[in-house]
């Protein structure tokens, strides 16, 4: 398995500090010299996990990295693009598509993580209802108007009496 730089080069510091100690040096000192943060019960483990693995850096390697990334970067790639595209979606929606295209299932909070880390998140609340056009909105108005004014021709137009029957 191939590790990055930077987790060679820790458990290689982590090897400094497991010999250091082991020839008498205070952990304390020597931590803070190789800028690691550990506590006196995990030198202790540092140092048996040290001999265990034959005195090498490479049994200080941290045994996490490595583990499967769902969210790889094509799907991350194709995700940040769809959404630039159409900001209306939501991650409901980008559940299913993911589904269908990469055949990978993400939670919809992932998704909003993975959106928010690059700002393409919506305002907080229910996306806003579609706003209708002006044609439509004018047809509308017409058919509420008469409705209502349909009692002007008829004489109680929309009104029974308590029999059911009309009282014209």
């Amino acid at each position: 398995m191939e590790y990055p730089d930077a987790v060679i080069a820790k458990a290689k510091r982590m090897a400094k500090l497991a010999e250091r100690v082991e020839a008498g040096e205070p952990w304390r000192e020597v931590s803070a010299e190789l800028g690691i943060t550990i506590s006196g019960e995990q030198v202790a483990k540092l140092r048996a996990k040290y001999e265990l693995g034959g005195k090498s850096w490479e049994a200080l390697l941290d045994g996490r990295y490595g583990h499967d990334v769902k969210a790889h970067s094509a799907l991350r790639a194709w995700l940040y693009e769809r959404k630039s595209q159409d900001a209306s979606l939501r991650a409901s929606q980008l559940v299913k598509e993911i589904i269908e295209k990469f055949d990978v299932e993400l939670s919809i909070g992932h998704i909003n993580h993975l959106l928010r880390k690059q700002g393409l998140t919506a305002a907080p609340g229910r996306p806003a209802k579609a706003v209708e056009s002006r044609d439509e909105a004018d047809a509308r108005e017409e058919e509420t108007a008469s409705e209502e004014n349909a009692g002007l021709f008829f004489h109680g137009g929309s009104q029974a009496s308590p029999g059911g029957q009309r009282d014209d």
